[in-house]
């Protein structure tokens, strides 16, 4: 079988609301043979995956997959549990995964991931390991995992970082990553911190500058009359051995620019020792120093913000002789230690074993081979960084106040928010000034040993970076998500004029672009997750307002964890039969999601006259506020009994109402996009926005202030209306059955002499659907211009507008009246020039601005004007 496609959901997804990837797969013929027909696949799967024999699978029972292989189950199936197996053999936790049809021999696979890169190459690498065994061919399972862990190592993240990301969330902080690498924004808008490991928005980038040269951190350390080791720079060999004349023996030889103990070659007792490590050293780094070499213990003091939160002794990595096992056989079962992992992946690092430490053994007269004595300790490095294999044991609580003072001067000479520094002495309860000194200090450094000690008690360093981050609480962005079929975007634009009138600073997303505070950022359909990251990212929003159409949701999930507010306008027929989305009951599962991703406490705003919006009400789990025309409507009773909001019409006055007590917003005729009533959908709209206000607690008097200030020509596409030499003409963006019924049934409002429409539908609608709103054009007007979009959406030329066409002529419509001209422009040109005064042209666009940049061209000729309909 073979991989056709594979796409990533970073977040909430229709198939799950965990990470997941999707593999579509062609299996070649296999659809229909099961595993147990294939010669030699069970028994050769088990015995080179012994993993899978943990698998429940969806029977739930020990050994349940082995169960299922042996009745015989097929390929899509074993290639979801192979790659959980996979994925739980290098380290990841991974539990979720399913298959599915799609047809024939197409089927796809869903599985849950930690780790993108890792996540799809373990893809990959499950689909030609069943290939391999399928065609008897030899794979070499080993260097697949050795492949797959480099992988993981090159994208897995930090402790530090993953201690910080879940202590946000503990706060209830969402969390964005920005790109491949460590960093992350937490929080949305302007209200949220970006954190790259332990460096946070506050860290000045000059101060890491000092903190990274040891000399220069040194030298002022020393100016602030803090305790260092004496020390200088040296540039070459003899240098270094007049220095160590000068300073006196022992001394330590260490790179002026390096980090986590890396080059640190300590204890060097003479002129011999000094030249062998110059010579080492200098391989490697340019810029060498040379400073006293001091006793005592090694101890890491972490600062945040000024304050003295944890401190670890930390222990050089050592072995204990036996009497029997080799030094190299010693570090070995040290390694196996499963509290140790390579690099920062957990909370010991292994000691690895390279040049470095087999020219230690060979300064303490030891090889890798020989045998250590019974009882006898070795150190294996001079250095006791985690990074190198070392342990910490807490000493928080023994700390004196002299050190802590030392400490919260020293990280307040190099300018440091956070930072870790390095002293060391005979006792920490003791002054430093008593035979100790300060070392180093380090920007960004490392908490796994305050967090995880070898001994002693736990330090969240974590919970105070955070808590220090957002030192005067953390202001939330409230995050509104708008779906539907109809009315989405009005919805959308109404909420952000309500919030901008509120006070906010608001980013929105919609079909026709990003908003930022008003001012479009961007020009396009952006209803996608990529649109919305634009907008949670963008430092100057306070308040997050998103469309979210069906295909983004389909093809990319959501781009926020969980919303405040999510609104569902309504499902009705479209886009059925496109990305396996074939009936209603598929549509209003995907639409669902922005309801199922709304906070526990937050709102979910549900059109009470839309049976299929009230069919998924069961899958949410927050509040409900239900909208309605109609004020017995059963849902929306049924939710104000048990304490809930409604809001509704009754004689003509928008009700909001929670529980049994009520109060009268505004006069629906007083709606700017009714225009006075007439444009009935609008009034649900409106409905559904002041739903949504309420949820975000808004004021009554300023939602009533924005309902009664938002008209038809500040949202742009939906029932725009003009004047042209007295023909009135009206742009829209209706592109279904439902959208140009609302519209025409705002038209019978309207005195006019003659309806002339242009029409057009994009082409990826079923032929039923693009056919119905041909019928319903046929229907409503005396004049018909036939147009397609510019972007067929996969038909042919020509496509669209027959199909039109005959729905048109289905309603008896007379065939003298129809002419079809493909490009939009012109067609509407046409029905210009057809219409007389007192006329309405209609146009169902696909681009508004040609449009109206031709009715502007007029303005030589006739006047011209834009209807305020306030």
């Amino acid at each position: 079988m073979k991989i056709i496609s594979s796409k990533v959901f970073p977040g909430k997804n229709i198939y799950s609301y965990k990470k997941c990837i999707r593999l579509d797969l062609d299996l070649e013929g296999y659809s229909e043979i099961p595993s147990k027909e294939i010669d030699g696949f069970n028994q050769n799967l088990v015995s080179i995956l012994p993993e899978l024999t943990k698998h429940r699978c969806g029977i739930d029972e020990d050994r349940g997959f082995i169960k299922r292989l042996t009745e015989g189950t097929y390929l899509a199936h074993v290639s979801e549990h192979v790659i959980i197996a996979l994925h739980n053999m290098i380290g990841v936790e991974i539990k979720y995964g399913k298959a599915r049809e799609i047809s024939g021999d197409h089927y796809y696979v869903i599985y849950q991931y930690e780790y993108m890169n890792t996540g799809l190459e373990t893809g990959k690498m499950a689909i030609n390991l069943i290939n391999s065994l399928i065609n008897k061919e030899p794979l070499d399972l080993d260097m697949c995992l050795t492949k797959l862990i480099e992988i993981l190592r090159d994208e897995q993240l930090g402790l530090s970082t993953i201690a910080i990301c879940d202590e946000a969330k503990k706060r209830g902080i969402p969390i964005l990553r920005i790109g491949e690498e460590s960093i992350f924004q937490l929080g949305y808008g302007k209200h949220s911190k970006t954190i790259q490991a332990t460096l946070g928005s506050d860290t000045r980038e000059i101060a890491v500058g000092i903190a990274q040269d040891k000399l220069l951190t040194k030298e002022l350390l020393d100016l602030h009359c803090i305790p260092v080791a004496r020390g200088m720079k040296v540039g070459s060999k003899i240098k270094a051995i007049l220095g160590a004349e000068d300073i006196g023996y022992p001394v330590v030889l260490k790179p002026q620019f390096g980090n986590q103990g890396k080059g640190v070659i300590a204890n060097i007792k003479d002129q011999i020792e000094l030249s062998d490590a110059y010579d080492h050293l200098i391989k490697d780094y340019s810029d060498i120093m040379i400073e006293k070499h001091l006793t005592g213990s090694d101890y890491r003091v972490c600062i945040v913000y000024g304050d003295v939160v944890a401190v670890s002794e930390r222990i050089p990595p050592f072995i204990t002789g036996d009497g029997i096992s080799s030094i190299e056989n010693l570090i070995l079962q040290t390694n196996g230690d499963i509290r140790r992992g390579e690099g920062h992946e957990k909370e010991l690092t292994k000691i690895k074993i390279d040049e470095t430490l087999i020219a230690y053994l060979r300064q303490k007269n030891y090889s890798l081979k020989s045998i250590l004595p019974q009882d006898e300790t070795l150190n294996l490095k001079d250095n006791a960084n985690l990074s190198t294999g070392g342990f910490s044991i807490d000493y928080t609580e023994s700390i004196c106040s002299e050190n802590i003072e030392y400490c919260k001067r020293s990280a307040s000479a190099i300018g440091l928010d956070i930072c870790g520094i390095d002293l060391l002495c005979q006792d920490i309860s003791k002054p430093l000034n008593e035979g100790g000194a300060i070392i180093e200090i380090n920007a960004a450094p490392g908490i796994r040993m305050h967090h995880n000690p070898y001994s002693g008690t736990k330090r969240n360093v974590a919970g105070h970076i955070v808590d220090k981050l957002f030192k005067d609480g953390y202001e939330k962005t409230p995050l509104v998500a708008i779906t539907g079929t109809n009315g989405k975007t009005t919805t959308t634009r109404l909420i952000a004029h309500i919030l901008a009138i509120a006070g906010y600073t608001v980013g929105m997303t919609t079909t026709d672009g990003i908003y930022i505070d008003g001012k479009c950022i961007f020009k396009g359909d952006t209803t996608g997750p990529k649109s919305a990251l634009a907008v949670l990212m963008n430092k100057d929003i306070d308040a997050a307002v998103l469309e979210t159409a069906r295909g983004g949701i389909i093809r990319g999930g959501l781009a926020y964890d969980v919303a405040d507010v999510g609104v569902i306008t309504n499902i009705t027929r479209d886009h059925l039969g496109i990305d396996e989305v074939e009936t209603m009951e598929d549509l209003a599962k995907v639409k669902a999601l922005v309801g199922e991703a709304v906070k526990e406490d937050g709102y979910v705003v549900i059109n009470g006259d839309d049976k299929v919006s009230i069919s998924v009400l069961n899958r949410f789990k927050s509040n409900l506020i239900i909208f309605s025309n109609n004020k017995v409507n059963e849902v929306l009773q049924a939710n104000m009994r048990n304490g809930g909001y409604g809001v509704y019409i009754d004689e003509g006055d928008l009700i909001i109402q929670k529980g049994f007590k009520s109060e009268t917003l505004i006069d629906v005729n007083n709606i700017g996009i009714t225009l006075k009533g007439i444009l009935k959908y609008n009034i649900e709209n409106a409905m559904a926005a002041c739903a949504t206000a309420i949820g975000l607690g808004i004021d009554s008097n300023i939602i009533r202030q924005g309902l009664m200030s938002f008209y038809c020509n500040q949202n742009p596409g939906r029932f725009n209306m003009y004047f042209v030499n007295n023909k009135r003409v009206i742009l829209d963006y209706g592109h279904n059955k439902d959208g140009y019924n609302c519209v025409l049934d705002g038209l019978k409002h309207i005195q006019h002499h003659k309806l002339i429409g242009v029409i057009g539908v994009p082409g990826d609608r079923s032929d039923i659907d693009i056919f119905e709103v041909g019928r319903c054009a046929g229907n409503n007007f005396d004049y018909i211009f036939i147009k397609e979009d510019a972007e067929k959406r996969g038909r042919a030329k020509g496509e669209v507008a027959d199909l039109l066409e005959k729905g048109v002529l289905t309603s008896k419509f007379n065939s003298m009246n129809i002419r079809k001209i493909s490009e939009e422009t012109e067609a509407f040109k046409a029905a210009l020039d057809l219409a007389e005064p007192e006329d309405i042209v209609i146009v169902f666009f696909e681009q508004s601005e040609p449009l109206v940049e031709i009715m502007r061209r007029k303005l030589d000729e006739v006047k011209f004007q834009a209807l305020s309909a306030k």
